[in-house]
């Protein structure tokens, strides 16, 4: 209750029968955590006044959950279905989202979920095959890449810098990376080069990160965080 108070409170129009929703709207989001979807969907149905309400948009964000599985769900309804997958870094306006359109989706259906995510960053369009691996590294990703901010942040703590100032200067590197990576267009392999001068500081450090398996730790987060999101969609979730 305490969501629907804030929202109300925004001038929002608020609920708590998901069958009024589909009622007055025509692009609803399904935002709930997978298990849950069985009760949202049984409380929509429970509380439709309309039996078979008009064609209406729904924008899956269930992790897991198949197009295919969705409009299963959603068979007595004529649902148009867009699955996506978001990131928090939407935020403050540096999101990474992409989308698969079901077979029913029409273009304006595509056209007004871009419209909606891309004012929050990038918003590409990708086959639906493609949905768990690329929620893995951009909806998973921002975990690990504090895990990273976290590890830079301590290493310059154990070498006396003050915490705050760590931390500070943590985030702005990581920020200025990705940045240099973006405009500049180049292989961040060659940027990383450019910074290693032989046998200087640089070259060390990413020595002792490469013994430490780095890399191949990132890609092997990648790679089970892909294979949990397949394991969930595998599940009954009516």
């Amino acid at each position: 209750m305490t969501n629907l108070v804030t929202w109300r409170d925004k001038g929002a129009h608020v609920y708590i029968q998901n069958g009024a929703i589909v009622e007055e709207c025509d692009v609803i989001f399904i935002s709930v955590k997978p298990h849950m979807l069985a009760d949202a969907i049984a409380n929509m149905y429970d509380t439709l006044k309309t039996p078979n309400p008009r064609s209406k948009l729904f924008v899956s964000i269930l992790a897991g959950v198949t197009i295919k599985q969705l409009q299963n769900v959603l068979g007595r309804i004529d649902a148009r279905v867009i699955r996506v997958m978001p990131n928090t870094p939407m935020m403050v306006g540096e999101g990474c989202t992409v989308f698969a359109p079901g077979p029913k989706a029409t273009e304006h259906d595509i056209e007004t979920v871009e419209a909606i995510l891309s004012i929050s960053g990038i918003c590409k369009q990708v086959p639906e095959s493609l949905i768990n691996a690329v929620g893995s590294l951009s909806g998973s990703g921002p975990a690990f890449v504090y895990l990273i901010i976290e590890a830079l942040a301590d290493g310059g703590v154990k070498m006396g810098i003050p915490r705050a100032m760590a931390l500070e200067f943590a985030t702005q590197t990581v920020l200025g990376s990705a940045k240099m990576v973006k405009e500049t267009g180049k292989h961040p392999a060659q940027l990383r080069d450019e910074v290693c001068s032989p046998g200087g500081t640089t070259i060390t450090g990413v020595h002792a990160l490469e013994r430490g398996g780095v890399r191949a730790a990132i890609m092997d987060a990648i790679e089970v965080a892909t294979k949990k999101a397949d394991e969930l969609g595998v599940k009954k979730h009516v």
